[in-house]
């Protein structure tokens, strides 16, 4: 009687730990990967799909090389530490590869550059860095833009918003005096806010690569998106998304076809 117990107890612990891994068993595992929900025209929600040029690309190799996505909506000032600590697998919002992030996610090869716009209404008097001393100059907390601000305006008065959506609505009210946002970002604000009179200034081009983040050591899954990524350079597929979504950016060399 008590075999027969035990074995009966042993077939169900079996089975219920077989339901519980199921979901992240081989191929079948969904990767989680963290983005942004208001970042035109990188990362961005619409219609509840998450798309943009990086989601987009991201889509793009995941089927070359036959990977599941989820994708989930995060502030960027948390991504990278979400990234790090294993909440997403993956991080994709236009992440430019600094030394200071290479410290704690590892990066996949280079899908784009980063460049800056700063913006401002036309009346503002802003044009260039020089022009931001003493102004109220948003900036999304952790970006390049960040960064940027405070080594090449320090007496720019820097004011920090969790998301874009926040800053655009500060430089819409009068909240602030200009931003710092991408570049592709800015033109886009500038095109679609025609009534809050918003111009890209100045445009600062950089040559500090975008990459998705990684979890550190994460060697198996990172070699596959660089896989992926080199198939959809090669076949056109990296130009094709570009020019939906910023049609007006140079294509850089090593992204044209054949490459």
């Amino acid at each position: 009687m008590r075999k027969t117990l035990v074995t009966a107890l042993t077939a169900t612990l079996l089975a219920a730990l077989t339901a519980c891994g199921g979901s992240d068993s081989g191929d079948a595992k969904t990767l989680r990967v963290g983005t942004l929900s208001d970042s035109k025209p990188n990362a961005y929600q619409e219609n509840g799909n998450y798309t943009g040029f990086d989601n987009e690309l991201l889509k793009a190799i995941a089927a070359k090389e036959g990977l599941k996505l989820e994708f989930a909506a995060t502030e960027f000032s948390a991504l990278l530490g979400q990234v790090a600590n294993g909440t997403f697998d993956i991080g994709s919002s236009a992440i430019s590869q600094t030394d200071a992030r290479k410290k704690t996610v590892d990066f996949s090869a280079p899908y784009n550059y980063q460049a800056l716009g700063i913006e401002a209404k036309e009346t503002a008097g802003i044009t260039d860095e020089q022009s931001l001393a003493g102004k109220r100059v948003g900036v999304v907390q952790g970006t390049v833009s960040d960064s940027w601000l405070g080594t090449n305006a320090p007496t720019a008065q820097a004011v920090r918003f969790p998301n874009d959506a926040a800053a655009l609505n500060a430089l819409k009210t009068g909240a602030i005096d200009g931003a710092v946002f991408d570049q592709a970002t800015a033109e886009d604000y500038a095109k679609n806010n025609a009534d809050a009179k918003l111009k890209v200034t100045k445009a600062i081009t950089t040559t500090i690569p975008h990459g998705f983040a990684f979890k550190k050591g994460n060697t198996d899954l990172i070699n596959k998106i660089n896989d992926g990524l080199k198939k959809v350079i090669a076949d056109g597929t990296w130009v094709k998304v570009h020019d939906q979504f910023e049609p007006t950016a140079p294509v850089p060399a090593e992204f044209k076809p054949g490459q």
